[in-house]
């Protein structure tokens, strides 16, 4: 760190010598291009905080085990403005040094294994088949058919937007998620199919405002907010759709394997939704192991 103070006050640091460098190649590389629009906004939020912090940081003082002790600092640092968004700049720098790393454009990556500080469980965040009610009762078709394929498919807010009527074939639908590339095939419940097929087809989406043009995702979740307060509902976002398909399927006895294989999660994001994130230490589970157990335990005489 002494040569890094003694170089920096000299301006003898080669810029290609520098994160500044490593960075521009990151923005510019095949893997962030390969991100989601918004994704990539939000990094380049970020990489250009970390830019300014730590541009003419040199690649050779990676290695020096001082480095891990600057970077944790800075992120203590933000941490007092937001614990969460501490945490995302964290990730993006460690994923930054990851790719150059991979490519030998650094030699170590002292942000690995960072930890989390911002700790949240969405086990409150689940829909209520009341809130449902509710929501629907208020909500306009548009809003009202995006709430029924958020909860009947598991489906993020971005795919269901950009969701094409040619991908709906009747009984199923096909899609390729955008944010993980995985190609899922969801058989669709009698209640959806209802409303798609009274659903007129006026646009190649499924989804449009009701002058029938394409929603923007910052105009979907302007629109849904307003219903939610008119509804009487707080503490529920489009998002925590997600999570409450996987918590109801749950309850429904679906396996983690016939979840993950509906709404596109890895076996262990399922399993991690359910153990920490969405699932209700609701006690008719507990009931409904008892009576499993009963069923299988021979009664005495």
């Amino acid at each position: 760190m002494a040569a890094y103070q003694s170089a920096i006050s000299q301006k003898i640091v080669e810029p290609s010598g520098v994160l500044r460098s490593v960075i521009g190649k990151f923005e510019s590389s095949a893997e962030f291009a390969q991100l989601a629009p918004r994704t990539r906004a939000d990094y380049l939020k970020h990489l250009d905080v970390i830019e300014r912090e730590f541009g003419s940081f040199p690649i050779s003082g990676l290695g020096n085990k001082r480095a891990r002790v600057i970077f944790s600092e800075w992120k203590d640092a933000l941490a007092k403005r937001s614990l969460r968004q501490a945490d995302y700049a964290w990730t993006v720098f460690a994923r930054c040094l990851s790719w150059a790393l991979k490519r030998g454009l650094v030699d170590a990556n002292p942000l690995e294994r960072g930890g989390r500080l911002y700790r949240n469980t969405r086990a409150e965040c689940v829909w209520s088949d009341d809130e449902e009610r509710r929501f629907l009762e208020v909500a306009s078709p548009q809003l009202a058919l995006g709430y029924l394929l958020a909860v009947w498919t598991g489906q993020r807010q971005g795919d269901l937007l950009r969701l094409p009527w040619s991908a709906y074939d009747g009984q199923r639908i096909r899609l390729q998620q955008r944010k993980t590339g995985v190609r899922v095939v969801i058989p669709v419940s009698a209640p959806l199919r209802a409303v798609l097929d009274e659903t007129k087809r006026c646009t190649p989406v499924m989804l449009t405002q009701q002058d029938e043009k394409p929603w923007t995702e910052n105009g979907f979740r302007s629109s849904f907010r307003k219903t939610l307060k008119r509804a009487g509902i707080s503490g529920r976002t489009f998002n925590d759709l997600r999570g409450t398909a996987v918590t109801r399927l749950a309850f429904a006895g679906a396996t983690e394997a016939e979840t993950a294989t509906l709404t596109g999660h890895s076996l262990r994001d399922v399993r991690s939704i359910l153990d920490a994130n969405y699932l209700q230490r609701d006690p008719k589970l507990a009931e409904a192991a008892i009576s499993k157990l009963e069923k299988r335990t021979k009664t005495p005489n």
